[in-house]
This record gives structure tokens, C-alpha cells and sequence, in this order.
């Protein structure tokens, strides 16, 4: 049933944690709706409806409904994805006006990309002609149509995505891996992946619109149980019994060509704690491009250059969620032929670094009173706000082999591993670790929580993976386009460098730099910031030297 609003402002219970909810629309979600029932990112996506900030309408099937996900047949939403039309004015599965549907999970509490999504829902071999005819852009259609093809078969179908890279390969024939494809080579790729996925499932794919909803809807309940989410809450003591709720949600391009793309975005920076966005935006692209960590996305001076009034519209909307929720907030957005839309807020994972600088500068700026900057920083002590640099000797004497985007600062040296196993056999024998990976995937999660650092070649700053190792407080350095990696031979190739697994490196997540060997690690620790949070805990100052800095390693 579609919840009235009075029924999504009673407490979280049985009844309304197996509710749906409309967001959008005259009927605006009360912020006083239970966050258990709606989930952490359907939640804030209500609020920020509610603040008159551009969010796609959407539906939401509370968390209620996670134990048992077969049970949830589709006569449960059909009366909401109604209403979800009628907003619209587009049908699902219509061959004129298509509707095209995201489905994401959203627990009560944040569990960054540990869960799975599916975007474009909707598409089949016969509303691709109606979404060209609605948008003018045969690129688009068929870039989503092959998307939705391959998310659905890794997702629903379980094919190993690396057949659908296959398909993309075949078809770039050497072409630059960044280069932008035509909509007939993009309509090659999706009837390629068709083909895959009969073969790889003996099923030809779905060419129901409300069978992919209704798969789709499924699918992300089940990956509640899947293994990175179930050791992401071992990790951090989560509960296993809280559940997920499914976010249904009209689909907006980023990948329109023109002024469009997709990016997310902190208000401030998760590392250092700097009072500026800090965002990664591609144009022409999803948002699953960014936060997948299989592409790297780069800072936004681009998206600042080319579309200036869109920028100054994000930082405006930055600042109205950080008043609004008080406190430092990680967001996703679309830029669709220059319409800003606001996809989700969260508050952002941030280094202990970062926390104590962001809750003083909160205090200061009257956003939050003293208890609650207090409450924020409890346990961030000199210790955790020390600083790792690369001693001065070494930063001129050890020349670096290469360089990548920054994702979480400090200085780390370790030895490579390629594999979890790797990972656990040398921590085993107390050395410290690297994980080097191609990309920046949240799969890597019980490797990440063992190693000591991390390095991608491909992947973005604020790719899922990314955060969570921010979280975990490993330095983490993405984007390395420079490194190759080899698995036949257990190598990883800088260049004219070639180092063979086990040899060791050194990250500085400070500069993005990479060096071959151990370098010396300073100590600094920041006097005024420990200063400042020394007054905020009413703390006497301990003496220490007046640099402050030792080399310690």
C-alpha cells in the first residue's frame, strides 16, 4: 500500500517498516518518518525534497520488507509506481514515453557501496526507439540500453562482468580507453551483450519492463546478505537484522553529452578537513562511472570551466545541506543538459584528522553547539591527529615513479600484495601491506580492512571503495593510469619500473606521489588544531618540543 503521510510519522513498526512511500510530488514526506523504516538515503532524500532542492520523485519499500524479498510481489508497488507516472508524465514500459528507473538500496545506516544498484530499468528492444524519440539522442538510449544490460546480468543474472568488458573491447579494437563512442558502436555493444547474456544464461533478457523492476527490486534486497555487506557490518559492528529498504527512483542522464554528467561530492575535505567541495564529476557519464572505482573521474575545475553557473548552483546546494544537517555532508548529483539534480546526502566518512578540524570549525561557525562538537571528536586525542610526512632528506633523494589522485592522506610504505590472500599471509607475518588493485571496488573489503594502504589504477577519490578505506584510516592513492598490473607474472609496472609482488613501496597520500622502496617517515602534529580541540575538552596541554615533528621511520 502507498503510506499516507500520517502513517510515515508514527515509530518505526512491523506495519510501517513494510510500507511504501512516495517522495516528490504535492505530498512532501514528514522529516519526523522514521529513518528505520525508510532507510538513511531515502530518508535524506525526503529532506531534501523537503528543502526545494531538485531531487527525482521516487517510491520507497521500507526495510520491513528485507527479511523476505521473494514476498514481495509486484501488486505490493504497483499502486506507487502509478503515482510515480502520473508525476512524470511518463509510463514504465511505454514504447512513445518510456519511464526509466533506478533501484537502490538504503539501510538506516550509511554502508557505502555495499550494496548493489541498478539504473535504467525500463529500456527494452522496444522503448529504446521511444527514449530516442523523447530526448532527441540516440547516444543516450543505446549507452544506457548496454548498460542496463550488463548491470542487470552482473546483478540479477550473476554473469562475471568481465564478459561484458569483453564485449566493450571488441568493439574499442584498440581505440583510447577514454575515447567517446558513437551511438552505432554503442548499439553494437548492447546487441553483444544481449548475446552474452543468453549465452551465459541459457535466457533471453528480459524484454518486460515490469519483470526487470520487479527482478531488480529483489536482487537489491538480496544483496543485504551479500558478502561485502555482511563483512562491512562485522567490520564495524553493525547489525545484521536492521535491513535494507529499496529506493525506486525516475532516472535522470548524466551521459546526455552537452552540459551533462555526474559526480559526488563532500562539503568539505574528508582528509584535511578544508572548508571548500570537494568534488569528482565525468561528464557524459553515470554515476555509477564515479563511484564504482572502474573509471577515474578527476576534481571539478573542469565541470567549473564549462559550466560555471552549475557549479556555483552545486556549491550553493553544498551549503544549504551542511546548514541543514550540521554537519560535513557526502552528496551524489546529475547534471543532466545543464539541470542540476541532487541524488543523495549523507554525512560524510571522514579521517579522525579531518573530525576534529571540521567539528571545531562547525563550532565556530555556530552550526553546532559545544556537547555536540565535543560528543564528535571524543577520543581524537594528539595520537590520532598526528600527521605522516616524507622526511625532508628523502623527499629530494628518492625520486618518485609515479603519481595518482589522492583519496585519503598520511604516508604508508609496505609491501605489494595483489590478493586478499596475499594480504593475509604477509600481515600474518607482521609486515606491513599495500594492496594494489586495478580498481577501486568496495569487493576488496576484507583485503582493505587487513592491508595498511591502498593503490588502483583506475577509480575515483570518492569512489566507494575510497571511502571506506578514508574510514578505515588507510592512505589511499587512486587513478595510477601510469601502472600496469600483471597477474601471469605477479608484477606491477610503473612505467620502465618493474616490481615483482612483495617488493616494497611508499605512498604519500599527502602529495599523491609513489616511490619504489621505504622512505623516512616524519611525525608532525598540528599545534593549533590540537590547541583548539585541547580548549573544546577543557584539557591541559602536554609539553613537547617546539618543532613538534620527529622522524620516525
Amino acid at each position: 500500500m502507498s503510506a499516507s503521510a500520517k502513517a510515515a510519522d508514527r515509530p518505526a513498526t512491523r506495519e510501517n517498516l513494510e510500507c511504501v512511500y512516495l517522495i516528490g510530488g504535492k505530498q512532501q514526506l514528514p522529516e519526523t518518518a522514521a529513518q528505520a523504516a525508510l532507510g538513511f538515503k531515502a530518508y535524506n532524500l525526503a529532506r531534501m525534497s523537503a528543502l526545494g532542492l531538485n531531487v527525482p520523485p521516487a517510491f520507497v519499500l521500507g526495510t520491513g520488507f528485507c527479511i523476505h524479498p521473494q514476498a514481495v510481489r509486484p501488486q505490493l508497488w504497483q499502486p506507487a509506481l502509478v503515482e510515480l507516472e502520473a508525476l512524470t508524465g511518463l509510463k514504465l514500459g511505454d514504447t512513445r514515453r518510456p519511464l526509466l528507473l533506478s533501484v537502490r538500496s538504503g539501510a538506516a545506516v550509511s554502508m557505502p557501496g555495499m550494496m548493489d544498484t541498478l539504473l535504467n530499468i525500463g529500456l527494452t528492444d522496444a522503448t529504446v526507439p521511444g527514449l530516442i524519440r523523447l530526448t532527441g539522442h540516440p547516444r543516450l538510449a543505446w549507452d544506457a540500453y548496454r548498460r542496463l544490460i550488463a548491470g542487470y546480468g552482473e546483478v540479477v543474472a550473476g554473469i562475471d562482468f568481465a564478459h561484458f568488458e569483453a564485449d566493450l573491447a571488441a568493439v574499442r579494437q584498440g581505440e583510447d580507453e577514454g575515447g567517446t563512442l558513437d551511438f552505432a558502436a554503442l548499439r553494437q555493444i548492447a546487441h553483444r551483450h544481449l548475446e552474452t547474456f543468453q549465452r551465459e544464461t541459457g535466457s533471453a533478457f528480459p524484454q518486460s519492463a515490469e519483470t526487470q523492476l520487479s527482478e531488480a527490486i529483489s536482487a537489491v534486497f538480496r544483496s543485504w546478505g551479500s558478502d561485502k555487506a555482511v563483512a562491512y557490518r562485522n567490520l564495524h559492528g553493525l547489525s545484521h537484522d536492521m535491513g535494507t529498504a529499496v529506493t525506486v527512483q525516475r532516472m535522470v542522464f548524466g551521459n546526455a553529452g552537452g552540459l551533462s554528467g555526474a559526480g559526488v561530492g563532500f562539503t568539505r575535505n574528508p582528509s584535511t578537513g578544508d572548508p571548500n567541495p570537494w568534488v569528482d564529476f565525468l561528464f557524459n557519464a553515470q554515476g555509477e562511472d564515479v563511484v564504482s572505482g572502474r573509471r577515474t573521474a578527476r576534481g571539478h575545475e573542469e565541470l567549473a570551466a564549462v559550466a560555471p553557473r552549475v557549479w556555483d548552483e552545486l556549491v550553493d546546494a553544498a551549503a544549504l545541506l551542511e546548514r541543514h544537517f550540521a554537519d560535513m555532508q557526502d552528496f551524489e548529483f546529475t547534471v543532466q543538459e545543464g539541470v542540476l539534480f541532487l541524488l543523495q546526502t549523507r554525512a560524510g566518512k571522514r579521517t579522525p584528522f579531518a573530525a576534529a578540524r571540521i567539528a571545531v570549525d562547525l563550532l565556530a561557525e555556530g552550526l553546532i553547539d559545544a556537547g555536540t562538537a565535543r560528543e564528535r571528536t571524543c577520543g581524537v586525542d594528539r595520537q590520532a591527529l598526528t600527521v605522516l610526512t616524507i622526511a625532508a632528506d628523502d623527499g629530494a633523494a628518492l625520486p618518485p615513479i609515479a603519481s595518482a589522485a589522492s583519496a585519503a592522506n598520511g604516508v604508508v610504505c609496505g609491501e605489494i600484495a595483489l590478493e586478499e590472500a596475499r594480504v593475509r599471509e604477509r600481515k600474518a607475518a607482521g609486515a606491513s601491506v599495500i594492496l594494489v588493485r586495478r580498481d577501486a571496488e568496495t569487493s576488496d573489503i576484507a583485503a582493505l580492512a587487513l592491508a595498511d594502504g591502498l593503490l588502483t589504477q583506475h577509480g575515483a577519490r570518492t569512489s566507494h571503495a575510497a571511502v571506506v578505506a578514508r574510514q578505515l584510516g588507510k592512505v589511499c592513492l587512486v587513478g595510477c593510469e601510469t601502472m600496469t598490473i600483471d597477474d601471469t607474472r605477479r608484477e606491477v609496472a610503473f612505467g620502465g619500473t618493474v616490481l615483482a609482488e612483495g617488493a616494497t613501496l611508499t605512498l604519500d597520500g599527502n602529495s599523491g606521489k609513489i616511490y619504489s622502496g621505504a622512505a623516512h617517515i616524519a611525525e608532525t602534529v598540528p599545534v593549533e588544531l590540537l590547541a583548539r580541540l585541547d580548549a573544546l575538552h577543557g584539557r591541559l596541554r602536554q609539553p613537547g618540543s617546539a618543532a613538534e615533528s620527529a622522524i620516525v621511520a
